[in-house]
């Protein structure tokens, strides 16, 4: 901050030698047409720090107390105030408020319809706005509002409210309102004030319910955040709502064909607009390649896009999360005012915070009945003796106020024994009241039952008062059986994977190479064509020197000259291998190596030689699938040399690390290196595992172990729809939510089904094989819209258990076996009818698959028949906790695997890709 007075020159910084004899705010500000110098540092001091601190306490950060914010409180008073069980328009309720909010009509409108639209306290009418599109309410004049019953129940009692003034001394306001509900929690907030925010996370509501609960019985619930939009979240690093937690929220993508994805949920803290918008600036950007999105929201969140031509749904999916706003991560930081300070809390703190509360009020609620109770008791029994005993009688003798009085006491004293407490001058006053119609018309027995009443009422609220917490747990599950319906869970927890960005990046660029001046990049389109690559693609050069370097790639960029080879580089790509024969310096010897490059630090400059100055590479290439080849040496001619030519296989090497030399190829000249011929890949298959937690495919160990996939294998997904699909086995699949089982596909299984038949309403039973590798889904039940899948098991003896209604049938249950019921008959078939008896209840006595293991998959690699896989018994529990990988690499006997680049020559004991000459290569895991 930098203030100069007329003179150019900067006051000092405590003020004192400039400073005015009055310290006050009021002599520090010069008035008309007065000069000097003037200390701005104690207004920066006091008044910044007033602002600063009214902003936090009165505009911006919640109560603890109740939940709320100032302009929240004040306009559910005002509502309260003008409640007479019909709707007021906005405008009305929002001028009513100003009576007690010292602020514009704008801020309170505007607070009044996020309270309305979070649909919890208010009961909105009209045109509220969209809180999925982002659209705006209604001017206040158009929209009504009033209470909602819930806000009725929980949140206002007079008897249990403070008060305070308002701004202005006209009117009474209340401190807080006695809430009797995680209001907060429910609703969430957010705000920003002057050196501090707030982001409270909006819970779900019958959660919020059962954890208040278990806070009252002693326990300590867990909360997650749900939110109105629905999507999912991952709420691993939540750290319960305090600074530093990450929510990651994402959209749900329904696949609807090959060329079309819905958005059907959007993430929090997105509309569809901003969604839409940050698809088509991706598109722009050339990350994802969409032909058209269409906004179809109304009552519920539709995005429709469609895809370009040849464009993968599955790795559009994953672009849409790593490019747009398809996916979000929210930064929580519960932030709340308690006693006029503001305070960081998590939200367990703060629903104990609650709950405790809600516990109090109830009690001082049921405290305050008891008393009122109590004087009804007490003035009704006054009110029997005074009449009954004819107390009132005595009175005409008196002939002044104080002996009216005198005579009553002195009336009731013989029977003060039947209260519970003394006759106060007060209690006299009241009898004294009491008309001669009621006296003449007094009915003892109708007396005695209201008293006899008021006992039982006093009783019944003493034993709620000693049962205190029983009452407020009947008090939560009573909110949730009249509130809690339609209000269930709408986001679903998951735990999402990493997505690598440089992998679902869509190859909107053409990558060219200018060989001669040693440039490449998007912009060269006259020159040599290297391959499609992102903008965000790191490029891999080898030169002649034998020196290698990763680079971002660019529109135009110098890489160097003498350039070998030049590709799109993936970071852990363990598939590419590259052969390279070189010389060590110009009169040493020749050597080959064969290496994968599975990490670096871009724009290193590598030397994949020995280092010796002078060396230079013969012979070089690149082989994404790890293909093996011979190539033929022609050496130098040269006197006593026996033989000038022979052939090398790099298939016989091991795979090794960037920066090993390599082995020894010959110490005499060579002449010329040719390629003889190019062998098939050394890599064989890929073990792969299915992680149902974020259903995806991987190769990492994670989840539960698949197989070994490798040239046409494919995956078998049955839905619980009643159709199967085969899938490929590529890393970005996506699987539908449906998919109830998820298999590596073997075409000599047989699947037993048992499916309700919607148009003859009756269970029918198939068994068929799926021999045919089709791509597409495939219905195995009838397409009627009742018919449904029950059971269904891939083990050869699948059984299953059959309890049968005994209201209607005698049959006892009974246990049977689908290949003794019924034989193998073609997907489209119908099935035998199940029984014609009905069913109560229906269960499988087998597995739906036998968990595939390295052991099994060795065994039906043998050719085993069907009958022995059926029998083969599912592995016991301990064995499928011991680690994916360390089962296979157990199994295989493959060595601990390595990063390339470990920069020394392994033994074939200990291979990254261990491949010995006669068998054939295999992939070595960590």
């Amino acid at each position: 901050m930098s203030d100069e007075n007329e003179n150019g020159t900067i006051p000092e910084a405590n003020g004192e030698e400039n400073a005015p004899e009055s310290t006050s705010p009021k002599s520090s500000i010069p008035s008309a047409g007065q000069a000097g110098t003037y200390s701005v540092s104690g207004m920066y001091r006091e008044w910044f720090l007033d602002y600063a601190s009214y902003v936090i306490l009165e505009r911006a950060v919640p109560a603890l107390y109740d939940g709320l914010k100032p302009v929240q409180r004040r306009i559910l008073h005002a509502m309260k105030d003008l409640d007479d069980g019909r709707y007021n328009k906005v405008a009305n309720i929002i001028g009513h408020t100003m009576q007690y909010h010292p602020h514009g009509d704008a801020s309170i409108g505007d607070a009044l319809v996020q309270l309305g639209q979070k649909d919890l306290v208010i009961d909105c009418q009209g045109n509220w706005g969209n809180t999925l599109t982002g659209d705006s309410a209604a001017a206040p004049r158009y929209i009504e509002a009033r209470l909602s019953k819930f806000a009725h129940d929980v949140v206002f009692n007079p008897k249990t409210t403070e008060w305070q003034l308002s701004y202005d001394g006209r009117n009474k306001e209340p401190i807080f309102l006695p809430v009797k509900f995680p209001l907060l929690l429910a609703q969430g907030g957010e705000g920003i004030a002057v050196g501090l925010s707030c982001k409270i996370l909006p819970h779900n509501f019958n959660e919020l319910i059962d954890a208040s609960i278990a806070v009252l019985r002693g326990k300590n619930p867990k909360l997650v955040p749900d939110f109105h939009t629905g999507g999912m979240a991952d709420v691993e690093n939540y750290n319960d709502g305090e600074r530093g937690g990450r929510v990651r929220v994402r959209a749900r993508i329904r696949k609807e064909d090959a060329k079309t994805l819905v958005i059907n949920e959007i993430p929090f803290g997105t509309t569809t607009v901003s969604l839409i918008e940050s698809i088509l600036k991706a598109n722009e950007k050339g990350k994802i390649k969409v032909r058209h999105v269409e906004d179809n929201t109304a009552e519920n969140a539709e995005i429709v896009i469609h895809l370009a031509a040849g464009v993968s749904p599955d790795n559009t999916i994953d672009a849409l999360y790593a490019f747009t706003d398809c996916e979000m991560s929210l930064a929580p930081n519960a932030c709340v005012i308690e006693n006029d300070k503001p305070r960081f809390v998590g939200v367990t703190e703060l629903l104990k915070n609650s709950t405790d509360n809600t516990l109090r009020l109830l009690e001082l609620e049921l405290k305050i009945k008891l008393g009122e109770l109590d004087q009804q008791w007490h003035f009704a029994s006054l009110e029997k003796i005074f009449i009954e005993k004819k107390v009132y009688r005595k009175i005409e003798e008196a002939e002044t106020w104080e002996e009216v009085i005198s005579f009553i006491h002195k009336g009731l004293k013989p029977h003060i024994q039947e209260l519970r407490r003394p006759v106060t001058d007060e209690d006299v006053l009241k009898l004294t009241e009491i008309k001669i119609k009621r006296i003449s018309k007094f009915d003892a027995f109708k007396a005695d039952e209201h008293i006899r009443s008021l006992e039982e009422a006093i009783a019944e609220t003493q034993a709620k008062l000693d049962a205190i917490v029983d009452y407020a747990i009947d008090h939560f599950k009573e909110l949730k059986r009249k509130y809690g319906s339609g209000r269930e869970r709408k986001t679903e927890l998951r735990t999402f994977d990493t997505i690598v960005a440089t992998k679902v990046a869509v190859a909107n660029k053409k990558l060219y190479l200018d060989r001669a001046e040693g440039f490449m990049g998007w912009s060269l389109r006259s020159f040599e064509f290297v391959d499609d690559c992102s903008e965000i693609d790191d490029i891999i050069v080898f030169r002649e020197d034998g020196t290698m370097i990763v680079t971002k790639v660019a529109d135009k960029k110098f890489i160097g000259k003498g350039l070998l080879h030049v590709g799109v580089w993936k970071k852990g790509d363990e598939r590419t291998i590259y052969h390279l024969i070189y010389q060590d310096g110009p009169q040493g010897a020749y050597y080959m190596k064969r290496f994968a490059v599975t990490g670096i630090v871009r724009d290193n400059v590598y030397d994949l030689t020995k280092g010796t100055p002078g060396s230079k590479v013969l012979y070089f290439t690149a082989n994404p699938d790890g293909a093996s080849e011979t190539v033929r040496i022609q050496l130098r001619p040269r006197p006593n040399l026996r033989k000038s030519q022979f052939d090398v296989d790099f298939g016989q090497m091991l795979v090794k690390g960037r920066s090993s030399q390599g082995n020894l190829l010959t110490r005499y000249m060579v002449q010329k290196v040719t390629q003889k011929e190019r062998g098939g890949s050394t890599l064989g298959a890929i073990p792969i595992w299915f992680d149902e937690t974020v259903r995806r495919l991987n190769d990492t160990g994670h989840g539960r172990y698949l197989g070994r996939f490798g040239g046409e294998d494919r995956i078998l997904a049955i839905m619980a729809s009643g159709q199967y699909q085969l899938y490929p086995f590529a890393l970005s699949t996506h699987f539908p939510d449906d998919a109830l089982t998820v298999v590596k596909w073997n075409p000599k299984e047989i699947v037993s089904a048992v499916y309700w038949e919607g148009e003859k309403q009756q269970f029918n039973v198939k068994r068929f094989a799926i021999d045919e590798p089709s791509r597409d889904p495939v219905v195995f039940i009838t397409e009627h819209p009742d018919s449904k899948l029950t059971l269904h098991s891939l083990v050869m003896d699948t059984a299953i258990h059959v309890a049968y209604d005994k209201r209607s049938t005698l049959r006892e249950d009974e246990d049977i076996v689908l290949k003794d019921f019924i034989t193998v008959k073609g997907v489209k078939a119908l099935g035998n009818r199940l029984t014609p008896h009905k069913v109560k209840e229906l269960a499988l006595n087998t597995p739906v698959f036998i968990p595939m293991t390295v052991e099994l998959e060795e065994k039906q690699a043998m050719l085993i028949t069907d009958e022995e896989i059926g029998n083969l018994e599912a592995p016991e529990e301990e064995d499928l906790e011991e680690s994916p990988v360390k089962q296979f690499k157990k199994a295989s006997g493959i060595g601990p695997g390595s990063e390339a680049g470990a920069g020394e020559d392994r033994s074939p004991d200990d291979p990254i890709i261990g491949y010995k000459p006669g068998k054939q290569a295999t992939l070595g895991f960590d």
